[in-house]
């Protein structure tokens, strides 16, 4: 029992560790935060007739960086506004009817199509649905009356979102696009070392479809980093915990990323090439083949865990292109030795740029 406990507290605890998770239970934390305000002010403090606008406002208008909240808050402002206007007049034309709620919907939604409204653009056709439906019996004198009242507890609900934002620890993200990171070096470095350990087995138990889905895996990481990167980029911006938290490192992500899809290329080109020799039932030479294996099993410890003193590496992989070039090996393999050299020297100068531009490890 006491085992089973421990477990799940380290499940918790690994759990709470990962900055990901911090960030989205901060950012759910601060949209009912935002919302609840929002709601507050709108029914209990001005007591708004169509207060539920504010609070639903401020839960579209909470994103995860103060920038992004400024300007998709701009943009909800806009798509609210027109959807409210858009009920407003199909109304005045038509009347509450079926015919009034269809017609706004379908303007609404031509609407949302239209660049300047870009990500809130459905909110012009869900805005006038609420509107028109929470206003159904009112007449248009009444709904006249209302204008006012519905374009202030839209404004209320994106002022309360940006506030909330602003105060409530503005989140950097640099820690999770840092750990991603650190993820991709790793598993990149142990497919490596997989490869090498497989390679000094016979042909038949070597693997080498399973590598190359591996790094189709590590690709898909890397993209995902580039969104981590990018929100983390967007996250400095008019935050004010920036100035209190540097983190000048985070400029060599994207340079790195690059890189690391350097280095998955690499991989694969070595992994689709050992592929194919062994259809040709290509024998490797011994000497080529236990040099290379150990050049690959230390590029791929090294990958894992970037060092910048890369010199003895490069020094061992020329010395293996210089002494072969003079043995009398078969013509026939000096095509494949020769790529898979040039593969694994590109993947030592990937090493050696991400290393001299490391974030600190996590």
């Amino acid at each position: 029992m006491p085992n089973q406990q421990n477990s799940v507290l380290d499940r918790v605890g690994a759990w709470w560790s990962s900055p990901t998770n911090q960030t989205d239970l901060l950012q759910t934390t601060k949209s009912v935060v935002a919302a609840t305000v929002a709601w507050g002010l709108a029914e209990m403090v001005l007591g708004l007739e169509q207060a539920f606008l504010a609070p639903w406002v401020a839960l579209l208008t909470v994103h995860a960086s103060v920038y992004r909240t400024f300007w998709r808050g701009a943009q909800t402002v806009l798509a609210v506004a027109t959807g409210v206007l858009l009920s407003l007049v199909v109304v005045q034309v038509l009347g509450s009817s079926v015919w009034s709620f269809g017609l706004a919907l379908l303007v609404g939604m031509v609407l949302a199509r239209v660049p300047v409204y870009r990500d809130e653009g459905v909110t012009v056709a869900t805005t006038a649905l609420f509107v028109i439906t929470t206003g159904y019996h009112a007449s248009t004198e009444h709904t006249i009356e209302l204008l006012p009242d519905r374009l202030l507890a839209t404004a209320i609900g994106v002022v309360v979102a940006l506030i909330v934002n602003l105060a409530v620890l503005p989140p950097l993200n640099d820690r999770s696009a840092q750990q991603q990171i650190d993820a991709i070096d790793r598993k990149l470095g142990a497919l490596l070392g997989d490869m090498a350990v497989q390679l000094r087995r016979p042909q038949e138990e070597q693997e080498e479809d399973d590598w190359i889905e591996r790094t189709r895996g590590i690709t898909a990481d890397i993209n995902h980093a580039w969104r981590l990167v990018g929100t983390a980029l967007e996250s400095g911006s008019w935050n004010p915990r920036r100035r209190r938290h540097p983190a000048e490192q985070i400029q060599d992500y994207p340079q790195v990323l690059v890189r690391l899809e350097e280095g998955v290329s690499q991989t694969q080109s070595i992994a689709r090439l050992v592929r194919e020799s062994d259809r040709d039932a290509q024998t490797w030479d011994a000497r080529f083949h236990e040099r290379y294996t150990d050049l690959l099993a230390e590029a791929g410890r090294r990958v894992a865990d970037p060092e910048p003193e890369l010199a003895a590496l490069r020094r061992d992989l020329r010395s293996l292109a210089d002494d072969l070039s003079t043995e009398d090996l078969s013509g026939k393999l000096w095509p494949l030795y020769g790529a898979l050299i040039a593969n694994l020297q590109m993947i030592v100068d990937v090493v050696d740029d991400v290393a001299t531009a490391r974030p600190v490890r996590t």
